[in-house]
């Protein structure tokens, strides 16, 4: 087949899974969609099993990964994670649970490989799972492959739904409030993350930008994508040196590259190539189903379900336990660590759906979207970005 046939097919099925999503609302992820179609196509014979191969666009991927773990590091500025360092620290009690607990639970019952081959990807996305099946496959285990897999295809739809139910009884509490004259709205810094916010952000405003590399360069595509693959080439070479996943070199190297102003915020998005990275990634992901059978998945199915459950019930946990510490509502603290289960842009649609709902006016909506948007949005990148990568990172060299 030709690879740009191959190519054009693979982003077809995406698209469809793009406009699934749009028009449910993030409620079904794109993931799920291409997951279960491409896998149906493969296994009925109507695509070749080679088509991903045939395409070479997953050697994309592959060449950007270390580029896109840098681009995660510049995500979340230091600033906006001192400024809600609460959501920072709750959706990390969050996620230390729901992995604390899946290996106490899931680990008697199916084995150690399984307990680590759910855990990362259940708390993370793309990366996480990558980092996950790549680690499998290197000592032996790819027949485990199936497992992180389908918990990243299927881990939002558990999340999403609980997360609405208690943030509208958040939601409810902010109106009676205000009704009641107690309630001050909150600061939006949301922006500083998402790109949705307000024009004009208190916490930038007066704020000089700090660059160690002036803009005009960073403003070059070209120079600034040269940028972060000199701090993806770091991150392998520091793994081929000290046996530690390059994943987390590439963090460290794009939050301390960001902070001291080498890089700017979001660096792949600036140099115009997140897009084409996040394209070659879901490829690799796509290319896994080859290899698995249907009885694989069948067989699978019980760890897989009982591994979101109790990962959910961890967060759960470890959301309330959180809650109570910093003496938020647990009604707001808990969907912040359930955000480790879909992150953006599920967190700000949920957000935004709520203060619809609930607000009876503009005037309320806006201040219980306010309210629940930045903690939301910061608790998604601290567990998705970042939690979930050194989570998998750590769990897989002790395999």
């Amino acid at each position: 087949m030709d690879p740009v046939v191959a190519t054009m097919i693979v982003l077809a099925i995406i698209t469809v899974g793009e406009i699934v999503s749009i028009k449910t609302r993030a409620k079904v992820p794109t993931l799920l969609i291409v997951l279960v179609g491409m896998f149906a196509l493969l296994k009925t014979g109507i695509l070749p099993e080679n088509i991903i191969e045939a395409s070479t666009f997953s050697v994309v991927g592959a060449v950007l990964q270390p580029a896109l773990l840098v681009h995660m590091g510049t995500l979340i500025p230091i600033r906006v994670m001192k400024s809600q360092y609460k959501a920072v620290l709750i959706s990390l009690i969050g996620i230390s649970f729901s992995v604390i607990l899946i290996f106490l639970i899931a680990t008697p019952l199916f084995g150690y490989e399984t307990a680590v081959a759910g855990s990362g990807p259940l708390t993370g996305g793309l990366i996480a799972y990558l980092v996950t099946s790549e680690a499998l496959k290197n000592v032996g285990l790819a027949s485990l492959a199936a497992i992180p897999l389908i918990v990243l295809a299927l881990q939002g739809i558990a999340g999403m739904p609980l997360t609405s139910i208690l943030l509208r009884r958040h939601g409810f509490r902010i109106r009676q409030s205000m009704d009641a004259g107690h309630f001050t709205a909150a600061s939006v810094v949301a922006k500083d993350v998402s790109g949705e916010g307000p024009e004009e952000n208190p916490v930038n405003k007066g704020r000089k930008k700090k660059t160690l590399v002036p803009e005009k360069y960073q403003n070059s595509s070209f120079i600034l994508l040269f940028m972060i693959f000199i701090g993806g080439s770091l991150a392998v070479w520091l793994e081929t040196l000290t046996g530690i996943s390059y994943s987390l070199f590439g963090l460290a190297i794009g939050i301390i590259g960001t902070y001291v102003g080498f890089y700017p915020q979001k660096a792949l998005e600036q140099a115009n190539g997140f897009s084409i990275a996040m394209v070659g990634l879901i490829f690799i992901v796509v290319g896994s189903l080859a290899t698995i059978s249907f009885n694989d998945v069948i067989a699978i199915l019980p760890e897989v379900i009982l591994i979101i459950i109790i990962g959910t019930a961890g967060l759960v946990v470890g959301g309330y336990i959180g809650s109570k510490l910093f003496k938020w509502d647990p009604c707001k603290g808990i969907p912040v660590a359930l955000t480790a289960l879909y992150g953006f842009p599920g967190d700000y649609l949920i957000s935004q759906e709520v203060s619809r709902g609930v607000g009876r006016n503009q005037k309320e909506e806006d201040a219980i979207f306010n309210e629940v948007l930045s903690p939301m949005l910061i608790g998604g990148f601290t567990s998705v970005t970042v939690g979930s990568v050194v989570i998998a990172s750590l769990l897989v060299q002790t395999l």
